[in-house]
């Protein structure tokens, strides 16, 4: 009985011991499972944008691109993100909305510039789709969506242009669950309280969006994504009321009015 019981112990403790050693191994560097990653989100991430750009206005206006150009680095550079990982582009659109794409892509439609009242409700949204990006959520959304074999099989183009064209309308119009948002969320106060820009607006942004009754209603296609709109802002205020906010004017009123214009749609 004694020797089954050392025996016992004895393959407990080589099992233990034997995981250790394997758990010191580094195997994503010896699979190359980062580097295979990285091409998969690279390839996925040019996919997506060439079906976008293929099917949509392209806002190529320079004062446009360079004063949602100066919100990005302000963010990018107090946060220490690397801004060249981030691909900002500009849709012609209606519709009020920002979605992020793999590969650091990041869709602002203008609907969503001219919807906001002030840069730092714009930059609240910018923040939050970064924040998306920084934190993987888009390649877990799609993995979650269509499999890891799915994702690397259409990123190696074995799959017909009609799946692309259908993942890219999900990326872009579908919410990441619950625990993703409110991530999300709390990581884009953390960017704007860093960059001196005061989360409130983005606050006031989801408060205001979220009314039925505004004049952009029938717009509204980011909080429609983004479900929950006023149970997220309450956290957000309740986030901010923990933190000391300097708040530095992102853009000069100006800047802001020229920006409104250039991207103005006009509401029915």
């Amino acid at each position: 009985m004694k020797n089954i019981i050392l025996r016992g112990i004895l393959l407990i403790i080589s099992f233990v011991f034997v995981w250790f050693i394997f758990s010191q191994i580094n195997w994503t560097s010896i699979l190359k499972v980062d580097k295979a990653t990285e091409k998969t989100e690279e390839k996925l991430g040019e996919l997506f944008w060439n079906v976008i750009k293929s099917n949509e206005t392209v806002n190529k206006n320079p004062f446009v691109i360079q004063s949602v150009d100066s919100i990005v680095t302000r963010i990018t550079t107090e946060n220490k993100i690397n801004k060249n990982k981030l691909q900002v582009h500009i849709i012609e659109s209606n519709e009020i909305n920002a979605f992020a794409l793999p590969n650091g892509h990041i869709i602002i439609l203008t609907g969503l510039i001219n919807a906001s009242e002030n840069p730092e409700e714009l930059s609240g949204i910018i923040s939050h789709e970064i924040a998306h990006l920084e934190l993987n959520h888009v390649m877990k959304k799609l993995i979650k969506e269509f499999g890891l074999t799915a994702i690397i099989s259409i990123s190696s183009g074995n799959t017909g242009a009609e799946i692309i064209k259908e993942m890219t309308k999900l990326i872009s119009s579908s919410a990441f669950d619950r625990s993703m948002e409110k991530e999300a969320d709390l990581k884009a106060v953390e960017y704007l309280v860093n960059a001196n820009i005061n989360p409130e607006s983005f606050a006031d942004f989801l408060y205001k969006l979220s009314d039925k009754e505004n004049k952009y209603s029938k717009y509204t296609t980011w909080i429609s994504t983004h479900p929950e709109s006023k149970k997220r802002a309450t956290y957000i205020i309740n986030e901010v009321d923990n933190k000391v906010i300097k708040s530095i004017p992102i853009l000069s009123p100006n800047t802001w009015n020229r920006l409104k214009e250039e991207t103005q749609i006009k509401i029915n």
